[in-house]
């Protein structure tokens, strides 16, 4: 039976890394996935799924008026799995049209981004996600500045200095942001 799974984590956790490895046992295996990614991210390219340390991949990219249940639901052969990247970027009616994908084409989805933002609030997309999920996952790294969990990301700006108020969305990556701990977010060493 297909399910909706949430696997979520702070920045650095290796999230992009784990759905290219998804993508890549489905595929050896003769079956084929759709990797989605968000038209919000701009890091590598617009439709690419990149990690880290080095490896990406093409995907289809989500837009606010990209119907996704009518993306898969069309597409020229059934897949096995669907994979979301940047979930955190979704609206509320994608993660609806993902719970359609489940129920009506019991084909899995799995969705994996962020929960929360710098500010420590939930993305429009995690917190549908974390609602309609049936399955949720952290996924741990540990804290920039101690050895702790991280549960929030901190954003910096070109100086190294903590940002806590702004827009919730700003594409970026190690320049931009730190995994870190509940209390380094609140008094990072810097």
């Amino acid at each position: 039976m297909a399910q909706l799974f949430f696997k979520y984590g702070a920045m650095n956790s290796g999230k992009s890394i784990e759905i290219l490895k998804v993508a890549h046992n489905y595929e050896e295996q003769d079956k084929p996935v759709l990797l989605f990614t968000s038209g919000l991210d701009t890091r590598d390219e617009v439709g690419y799924v990149s990690s880290r340390i080095g490896i990406k991949r093409k995907a289809l990219s989500i837009f606010e008026e990209t119907d996704i249940f009518e993306v898969v639901k069309s597409y020229h052969e059934k897949p096995y799995c669907v994979l979301i990247d940047e979930a955190q970027f979704l609206h509320k009616h994608h993660v609806l049209q993902l719970a359609k994908i489940v129920d009506e084409l019991n084909i899995p989805v799995m969705g994996f981004g962020l929960k929360n933002d710098f500010q420590n609030e939930l993305f429009e997309g995690s917190k549908y996600l974390l609602l309609y999920a049936d399955k949720i996952e952290e996924m741990k790294t540990i804290c920039w500045f101690c050895q702790k969990k991280a549960v929030m990301n901190l954003r910096i700006d070109e100086n190294g200095n903590p940002i806590y108020t702004g827009e919730q969305i700003h594409i970026g990556g190690n320049d931009t942001y730190y995994p870190v701990c509940r209390k380094c977010h609140a008094n990072p060493p810097l």
